[in-house]
Formats: C-alpha cells, sequence, structure tokens
C-alpha cells in the first residue's frame, strides 16, 4: 500500500508520482529522477533513505530471527515487524513456480503500477496465498535455518520470522 507508506512518511503529496511507477522503478529511484520531478529537497533526501530501508528489510529480517531463537525479547522484533508490514512488499515468485505462471497471467490483463485498481489487489492476495502454500517450513520451531530462502522472497522471511 504505497499511499498508506507515503503517508506515514508525510509525503503522500508525492502519490501520484508514485502512482505511475512499478516497484522496480520505486526501489531505483535517485534524487536526481525525482529532483527532475520537482520534489523538494527535503522530501527527495526523506524518500532516497526510506528506499533504502525498504532495501534492507531482508537482511533486518534475518537479524529478527536470529534475536528471536537467542530468546531475546519479543516486543522489539514485533514492533519491527508491524512497521514493515505497513511498508511496501512485492510479492515473491520463484522461477520455477507456478505461481510466476499466475502472475504473468494477472499481469498481462493488468498494467503493473503501484497503485492498482481493486481487482488488481484481488488477483495479487490470490498470488500471494498461491505463494504461501510453498512456503510451508516444517519443524521450524526453534531451528535456525530451514532451508534457505532465496534472496528477494520478503514474503517467505517474514512467514518464517513470524512462525518462530
Amino acid at each position: 500500500d504505497v499511499p498508506a507508506w507515503l503517508k506515514s512518511l508525510r509525503l503522500h503529496k508525492y502519490a501520484a508520482l508514485f502512482s505511475q511507477m512499478t516497484y522496480e522503478e520505486m526501489m531505483a529511484l535517485t534524487e536526481c529522477q525525482l529532483e527532475a520531478q520537482n520534489v523538494t529537497k527535503g522530501a527527495r533526501h526523506k524518500i532516497v533513505i526510506s528506499i533504502q530501508k525498504l532495501k534492507e528489510r531482508q537482511n533486518l529480517l534475518k537479524s529478527l530471527e536470529g534475536d528471536i531463537l537467542e530468546g531475546g525479547n519479543l516486543r522489539v522484533p514485533l514492533q519491527e515487524l508491524h512497521q514493515m508490514i505497513l511498508t511496501p512488499i512485492k510479492a515473491y515468485s520463484s522461477q520455477n513456480s507456478s505461481t510466476e505462471e499466475h502472475s504473468r497471467d494477472v499481469d498481462s490483463h493488468h498494467p503493473s503500477s503501484l497503485m492498482g485498481s481493486d481487482s488488481q489487489a484481488s488477483d495479487c492476495k490470490d498470488s500471494a496465498a498461491a505463494g504461501m502454500q510453498q512456503h510451508h517450513l516444517p519443524g521450524c520451531e526453534g531451528e535456525s535455518g530451514g532451508a534457505p530462502l532465496p534472496e528477494g522472497d520478503l514474503p517467505g522471511q517474514f512467514t518464517r520470522v513470524m512462525g518462530k
């Protein structure tokens, strides 16, 4: 939910700018590109820093998983997970799964933008549900690893941390 994320950053006036971007374009934004779009200097800086934080979520999740397994306090990891769930997260599908084929079918019917229609959101939920079925991690309670998750699988890593 990019508009809600921007609002939480007090940058909601730039929602129209983000509505024309894909997730990948948003994640690759630079201060120069934002300056070309007449974004103010302070907002440019805040957007770039916020996007950098989005890029660091996978490492943060791995760290949280380790903290939980060491028996630490759950308050901080739960607060971090709560904050993370409010950020834009792209649905993950592996190269060899039927989920990707479903995603391609969805993409061919709906243009991929960060602020799609309700029907697109419904399709994304269906795709995410199909992807979650593939992330069943037997015996992950108390084990540090389980099967390693591919880089970029934020939903899977998030689910793994929640399972701990």
